[in-house]
């Protein structure tokens, strides 16, 4: 021994032992080793993984403390080789992990399918816990088609593919799609070849659109569209159905060459149209609640299934090219009466204005034809004036009916929108909703009292009040009438028939041939008055036997009417 009482040669053996010892250990880092729990101490739990030093492993790592106990045998991962209190860094997680990513390796090679639980969302898809392996699933490949909400799948034990892996840089991407393409596929070809119309089948809700719901029949998906949930208006299948709902079915029509499959809910309960002409008479009245409102009109529901259309014109009495949003409103209880049934269309025409009393009706039992009131000037277009009447509805004054000395153009510049004026109820047409006024009306019609006592074929003395190339405007020259006479009436002879020869103020005598009172005009003719005297003188001069000639007979008749108009 030396004077230090040590062996030579044993520092350097000992300093290469313990080199070596590290060289070894060293290496086992990052590897998994199987050891046993001898020690559980507040939150660690230390394992003999036969090293110099034990391994401390966090209890979290094994899930509840209850499941482990001392002396067993465990599989840890070597994460570091002594930390500063001189232990081994193991961790049971990461040797779970890499327990997995060796299984997965294994399916991966064999093509087999894999378990896992979708736990998360990141971009471009979600992520799969695969027994401690993390994996990575794409929005593609979550289903065959498009899914809408992805909760129902989340959390849920289910089987994967693996499409690709890589463990250096620890990337493993999953297929929940080509899992389901195989199943279908086997599934499919069973329940296709057993598949007819008027079947029924139980089937879960897949994916919900806004036309409809796709359900999975096992195997095969059946489209249920939005009609053939209900009887009744839905307007959006998610108002009655959810994804992962268990439903009821009916097959209505398979194309066994497209394999398309429609199905149908409704058809599984009683038509309420059935009986419908029985239910709702025509005529009759109901309380319905309104569903949906659109420019034509508004859908009233009489019960669920059936509806019935309040046409925009049968919804107000007096409420004209108005939206029917502004006269009833959507779930809205509202009494309407039964207009027309049609089964075989599936039809119901309903009416809100028949519920409600007719205000023409009203009015014609108010007022009278032939009564006067007050209302206010609505409006003037170019054929009359539209004048308010009570209960909300309008009269129409002409413009033949607004004055009698005036033509209706002129007569109506004297008034403007905003008047108010008094007229006289001259006819109410309740079927075409139409009231007729006159404001002339008020007032005795001057050309009925200026041609009183006179008819049509007498003879009346008038004054030229105006020459035209047509003929001669006249006025009687007592009573104020007015009359014309056509340029062919102005004389017997052809030659004397010239307006020229006459002048304005000029006395003329001529026979009446119309009173017309539409026109207010008479129409007179001195040709005719003149054959008349032709005539009267024929009978009194030519019965006698004095050889005179028809020129003599003429001159003296013509005489003796001038020299009775002389007298006169």
């Amino acid at each position: 021994m030396t004077e230090t009482g040590t062996i030579p040669g044993a520092n350097e053996d000992f300093a290469a032992l313990l080199e070596q010892s590290f060289a070894v250990n060293a290496n086992l880092e990052g590897s998994v080793l199987t050891g046993h729990i001898v020690s559980i101490n507040n939150d660690f739990a230390l394992v003999d993984v036969g090293l110099k030093s034990e391994g401390r492993v966090p209890l979290k790592e094994f899930g509840h403390r209850a499941e482990i106990k001392l002396g067993d045998t465990v599989e840890v991962f070597v994460d570091r080789y002594e930390d500063r209190d001189g232990l081994v860094v193991l961790s049971r997680e990461k040797a779970r992990r890499e327990e997995s990513w060796n299984e997965l390796e294994k399916a991966f090679e064999g093509n087999q399918r894999v378990n896992g639980v979708i736990f998360g969302r990141v971009k471009g898809g979600f992520t799969v816990d695969l027994s401690g392996a993390v994996a990575f699933l794409p929005g593609s490949q979550v289903d065959i088609r498009p899914v809408r909400d992805i909760g129902p799948l989340m959390g849920q034990p289910q089987p994967f593919q693996i499409l690709k892996m890589d463990r250096t840089r620890g990337n493993i991407v999953v297929s929940r799609r080509a899992v389901l393409e195989e199943t279908r596929a086997e599934q499919r070809s069973e329940l296709i070849e057993n598949l007819k119309e008027g079947q029924i089948l139980d089937g879960v809700v897949k994916n919900i659109t806004d036309y409809g719901a796709f359900v999975d029949l096992g195997g095969v998906d059946g489209l249920l569209h939005v009609t053939d949930i209900a009887w009744k208006r839905i307007n959006h299948p998610a108002e009655a159905l959810s994804i992962g709902q268990t439903i009821k079915v009916q097959v209505i029509r398979f194309n066994s060459e497209t394999q398309r499959i429609s199905l149908g809910m409704k058809q599984l309960e009683a038509d309420p149209w059935s009986g419908v002409e029985a239910k709702y008479p025509v005529g009759t009245k109901f309380t319905g609640r309104v569903t949906n409102i659109t420019d034509y009109g508004a859908f009233v529901e009489l019960e669920p299934g059936v509806e019935g259309l309040v046409h925009v014109s049968e919804m107000s009495w007096t409420k004209k090219n108005i939206h029917p949003g502004k006269i009833v409103s959507t779930s809205q209880e509202v009494e309407v009466m039964v207009l027309d049934v049609d089964p075989n269309k599936r039809r119901i025409s309903l009416g809100l204005k028949q519920c409600l009393s007719n205000p023409w009706t009203d009015f014609l039992a108010n007022h009278p034809v032939g009564s006067s009131l007050e209302g206010e000037i609505k409006n003037i277009t170019e054929f009359g004036m539209f004048v308010g009447l009570p209960g909300e509805i309008d009269g129409m004054v002409h413009l033949s009916d607004i004055s009698w000395e005036m033509s209706g153009e002129e007569a109506v510049k004297s008034f403007k929108k905003g008047d108010m004026v008094t007229a006289k109820i001259l006819d109410v047409d309740v079927d075409k909703e139409r009231i007729s006024l006159g404001l002339k009306q008020l007032t005795n019609d001057p050309f009925e009292n200026a041609t009183k006592g006179l008819k049509k074929g007498a003879v009346m003395t008038c004054v030229v009040t105006q020459v035209t190339d047509a003929g001669l405007e006249v006025s009687a020259a007592e009573g104020g009438a007015t009359g014309f006479i056509r340029k062919a009436d102005l004389s017997r002879e052809r030659s004397e028939q010239r307006v020229e020869r006459f002048a304005v103020g000029e006395k003329i005598d001529a026979k009446i041939i119309q009173i017309d009172a539409k026109s207010r005009k008479l129409t007179l003719s001195v040709k005719a008055r003149e054959m008349d005297e032709e005539k009267q003188a024929m009978a009194e001069y030519g019965s006698t036997d004095s050889g005179a000639s028809l020129g003599d007979i003429l001159g003296a008749a013509l005489r003796q009417a001038q020299d009775e108009k002389a007298n006169s």
